[in-house]
């Protein structure tokens, strides 16, 4: 193959399969980092990481790692309540400013800008894309949309082609179709440099369970992966490594820790080794 497929999770607090003898959680990102080359960093999604935080991530992964980073609520839409900022620019700059460090040392593999499922095709949300791409230029963005009508037969070549054309890459979902709040699977790279795909699980009942505090979270990631689907996945995830260098593949199904072991057993499927990891933790018992 060429390039690289890095395979990883979202979070590296929820996979207690990971991790032995009650390791506190101020250490389980460096043992995470021994299990896998990448994770999606979904803390900046609630809340916009402080240097200190950053230097300390930086500091607890391997050179070789990489962070899928998920952009801040506030610049995608789901923010309910008043935004923290004075204004937009300051969030913009404040994040910025965040990730700088973790670019300047080849560690940020892209930013995620998700969008909500209310974010559905028309103009205006056209323009806010094209702002946002223009506003971060120097990174690398991926995009991820939650309402279908941006892949119904009328607009999904318009909507690849309009990542194409912003140097977007295509997050590509594995999720439930539970109507017009989840897309469908897409397996199209828009960049030939990297593409995301990301693995919601299949919870077709749970999808759209109705927002009740983090109740909603653990029913719809609720999915552990059959092996005849992660074969299946492989071949998708190998079609679409055809299209593009580097592919970045993460588990989202953590409700019931099933994230990890599907990301290890689709490692084991594909046949990847990786070298530069974290010393492994010692067995003392």
């Amino acid at each position: 193959m060429r390039g690289q497929i890095y395979i990883g999770c979202t979070g590296w607090g929820d996979h207690d399969s990971l991790y032995e003898g009650g390791t506190p959680p101020s250490q389980k990102l460096s043992v995470y980092a021994s299990h896998f080359p990448s994770v999606e960093l979904d803390a900046s999604f609630y809340a916009v990481p402080s240097e200190q935080q950053i230097a300390k991530w930086i500091r607890e992964t391997p050179e070789t790692f990489r962070f899928v980073v998920k952009a801040y609520q506030g610049m995608t839409g789901h923010m309910r309540g008043e935004n923290p900022f004075p204004s937009k620019i300051a969030m913009y700059d404040a994040f910025d400013q965040a990730l700088k460090p973790m670019q300047d040392q080849g560690k940020l593999a892209m930013v995620l800008f998700q969008f909500p499922p209310w974010f559905d095709v028309k103009k205006e949300h056209v323009s806010l894309i094209k702002g946002i791409r223009e506003r971060y230029h120097h990174y690398d963005l991926a995009l991820e949309f939650r309402h279908r009508s941006w892949f119904e037969p009328p607009y999904r070549d318009k909507t690849l082609a309009l990542m194409k054309e912003g140097g977007w890459i295509h997050s590509i979902c594995d999720e439930p179709q539970a109507g017009e709040k989840s897309i469908p699977f897409v397996p199209v790279a828009t960049t030939g440099h990297r593409t995301l795909i990301r693995l919601h699980g299949r919870n077709v009942a749970g999808w759209n369970y109705p927002a009740k505090g983090d109740e909603w979270r653990d029913v719809r990631y609720l999915y552990d992966y059959s092996e005849e689907e992660l074969k299946t996945l492989a071949k998708d995830v190998k079609a679409i490594h055809a299209q593009s260098s580097e592919v970045y593949v993460i588990f989202n199904n953590n409700s019931g820790g099933h994230a990890a072991a599907n990301a290890k057993r689709l490692k084991e499927i594909l046949g990847i080794t990786y070298d530069g990891l974290n010393p492994a933790q010692l067995k003392l018992f």
